[in-house]
């Protein structure tokens, strides 16, 4: 039965919960981590760990899609920003971050709106996915629900092997100003497997799925300086129980379809590998990463992290913040496998990954999702 509560007379709202809201159970098995797979696959795509990073500029180059490619994760170029519209883009973000650190985040953002004001050209956008595809790795780009009709064929035709349709919000039909897109009929239409989202609801996931959709993103990327969920829009669900409703979302279908899986990716106030194995715990099959990639020195932001909705031209849902600026920044390959001397979780991700389902007896990714949850009172 859901939590209801009475907010006033007549009016009736349901109790949600964040991932800091809700532990792990341990159980009366361990293991010890080296029995523990990561891996899980999307489609005809095998990775070795569960950990997409966010279409961001400050984090996914071309450069930085291939490290994490090599590392067994999926970096996802943001196919409508930087790296589609102007050809010295490292200049451009060290621009921006100057900008940031000197005149503050709105100078920052504004600055951002500008620099995308340039128009989208498609032979920069090819060159990036070439780069990343000449290397051998999975190559995934971003598009948004408005430009993913008019954008699709070139990414398709640079040979890209996955495509994220992703928003801040939305839905199975995109009504705009022309013909609405209609993800069903749009997915059927291509050869290579999409992966769509966020949603953050039962009916919606549900509804993403029946598109054909390989895999839902489920959150807003939400986190300190993106404002979708909070200031500008006032919408946003609780990302343990968005979580939780999605795999609901994907259990029914998969009763509805006698057996096609749908993936659940879960992108949103994750910042820890604590918060990595609770979002697993609540029925993700991957994360989507941001803030905590930023210590990487790959990644082309040097520290500073904005969210791709922060740079919309009329209402910008995010900040240009800083991050891991006053951090030592280490490769990659640390944040994720370590090395680690930090206590809270920020470094070896795959290691405290690993370390909780180790200790809770499990040793895949799927049966980590059956372990018990508590409620913090």
């Amino acid at each position: 039965m859901r939590d209801m509560v009475e907010i006033g007379m007549g009016r009736t709202a349901r109790r949600t919960y964040e991932l800091d809201d809700i532990d792990i159970v341990p159980s009366r098995r361990t293991r010890s981590s080296k029995q523990v797979s990561l891996a899980w696959q999307l489609d005809a795509y095998r990775f070795e760990i569960p950990f997409l990073a966010h279409p961001t500029d400050a984090l996914v180059s071309p450069r930085f899609a291939i490290e994490l490619g090599k590392a067994g994760g999926l970096g996802v170029i943001n196919g409508e920003g930087l790296w589609a519209r102007h050809a010295d883009v490292e200049s451009k973000i060290q621009q921006l971050t100057e900008v940031a650190e000197k005149e503050g985040t709105e100078a920052a953002v504004a600055l951002l709106q500008q620099l995308h004001a340039a128009p989208m050209q498609a032979d920069l956008l090819a060159a990036a996915v070439g780069e990343v595809r000449a290397a051998g790795v999975t190559t995934a780009v971003r598009v948004s629900p408005q430009n993913a009709r008019a954008l699709t064929p070139a990414l398709v035709q640079a040979g890209i092997d996955l495509l994220v349709v992703h928003g801040t919000i939305i839905s199975a039909e995109h009504v705009g100003d022309g013909e609405p897109l209609n993800l069903k009929t749009f997915i059927a239409e291509l050869d290579v497997p999409v992966v769509a989202g966020g949603v953050s609801d039962h009916r919606t996931a549900l509804h993403l799925m029946r598109t054909g959709a390989a895999g839902v993103i489920v959150g807003y990327g939400s986190m300190q300086g993106a404002t979708t969920t909070g200031e500008v829009l006032g919408i946003g669900v609780p990302m343990a129980t968005a979580i939780a409703d999605a795999a609901a979302a994907r259990r029914d279908y998969l009763d509805e379809t006698g057996g096609r899986y749908v993936h659940v990716i879960a992108d949103g106030d994750i910042l820890t590998s604590g918060h990595i194995a609770k979002a697993i715990a609540c029925g993700a099959d991957a994360v989507m990463l941001g803030v905590p990639l930023t210590l990487a020195s790959e990644a082309p932001g040097r520290g500073w992290y904005w969210p791709s909705a922060a740079a919309h031209p009329s209402v910008p849902r995010g900040a240009v913040l800083p991050y891991g600026i006053d951090e030592e920044r280490v490769s990659l390959d640390q944040v994720l496998n370590g090395p680690s001397n930090d206590p809270f979780g920020s470094l070896n991700l795959v290691g405290g990954l690993r370390r909780s389902m180790a200790k809770t007896g499990y040793c895949d990714l799927k049966e980590f999702q059956k372990v018990g949850l508590n409620i913090r009172a």
